[in-house]
């Protein structure tokens, strides 16, 4: 089969962590016989250096006839001083709002190789970690109106019942594939929008009689990862609150470095990348780790191209990878040598059969 991915590589380690998913890509589809077009383009900080704009127009005509795509991060230092609406973070959010891609998917998956970098005590996460949270992407506080008047700034957290049915449908559909339990994270005992929230999972829950749902408030959640992550199989809140669980799961995993996403909507269409941001400080230094974002290739192969057995090549192949030993700066114990970001994208390369 022939695909089209759209590339967007973004800003300082963007390019470095993209280009070892590519090869790994590559190496699936001569595996497996397939064929993979990259079509590259513009968004974030390289985006407003070229274009004056952090999303041109080019860029989502490139997605809108491409089947999936890989993105890099970005952001930085350089473009900090910029008004809100011309940052690189601006080239993003619209990405996600202008593509439609409402559901994003976020699992936590604790490798047994890299448990002695888990923060928390080892009993309290014997026998793995393995919770799945899904952050809506297009509404909330992100997408609210705002503005600034002198010393005096507002930022408004809106929802309608249809955007939140439908990222509860997700959920549920998703659970159903899995242990079939649903927390749903709000804060109904302040939030308007969150009770209108709780109300309409509840509502759209009678409609999966076979998954079990829970409701939690967000400050107990982010208590309840740490304290107990195994109690959580898919979590689903809105989107401020996924943005910080996530990140928060993903240091209960030993690194940020390690969480892949899917951002999907309702056709096939989706965009993968790594939860972690562009890190300028180490960019073009090979030590960023590329393994979430080869992760976030094989949630392509998974979601959108319908690939599962190579989707799973791409796991084994990271598995080994870790089995043998080798690991990025961000994931090596004192004392380990830490290998380049080049390096174990190579490793990883090798490793797919």
């Amino acid at each position: 089969m022939n695909y089209k991915i759209a590339v967007i590589k973004g800003d300082g380690i963007g390019p470095e962590i993209v280009d070892e998913a590519v090869k790994v890509l590559n190496k699936v589809g001569e595996v497996y016989g397939h064929t993979f077009a990259y079509i590259e383009a513009l968004a974030g900080g390289a985006a407003i250096d070229k274009t004056g704009v952090p999303l041109p127009q080019e860029t989502l005509d490139v997605c809108r006839k491409s089947n999936a795509l890989l993105f890099g991060a970005v952001g930085g230092p350089k473009w900090d001083s910029l008004p809100s609406e011309i940052r690189p973070e601006k080239g993003l959010l619209s990405l996600r709002k202008e593509l439609n891609l409402y559901t994003n998917i976020r699992p936590a998956i604790m490798f047994d190789e890299l448990k002695d970098t888990c923060p928390l005590r080892p009993d309290i996460v014997e026998g793995g970690l393995d919770v799945v949270i899904l952050r809506e992407l297009t509404g909330g506080i992100y997408f609210g109106k705002k503005f600034t008047e002198g010393d005096y700034a507002c930022d408004c957290m809106e929802y309608s019942k249809y955007e939140i049915e439908r990222i509860a449908h997700q959920a549920f559909k998703i659970a159903q594939t899995r242990d079939k339990r649903v927390t749903s994270v709000d804060k109904s005992n302040v939030l308007e929008t969150s009770r209108l929230w709780r109300k309409t999972v509840e509502e759209t829950a009678k409609k999966y009689p076979d998954v079990k749902l829970n409701h939690m408030y967000v400050d107990n959640a982010a208590m309840q990862l740490v304290t107990n992550p195994k109690q959580f199989d898919v979590i689903v809140t809105e989107n401020m609150f996924g943005d910080i669980l996530s990140d928060e799961a993903s240091m209960i995993t030993g690194s940020i470095g390690m969480l892949p996403s899917a951002s999907l909507g309702d056709n096939n269409f989706g965009m993968y990348e790594p939860i972690h941001g562009s890190a300028p400080d180490i960019a073009g230094q090979g030590k960023a780790n590329p393994i979430a974002t080869i992760i976030s290739v094989s949630m392509m192969l998974k979601y959108t191209l319908n690939l599962p057995t190579e989707a799973q090549s791409i796991e084994n192949a990271v598995k080994k990878t870790l089995k043998d030993g080798y690991r990025t700066m961000d994931i090596a114990k004192k004392g380990e040598k830490a290998i380049t970001t080049q390096e174990i994208g190579k490793i990883i390369t090798e490793n797919i059969q």
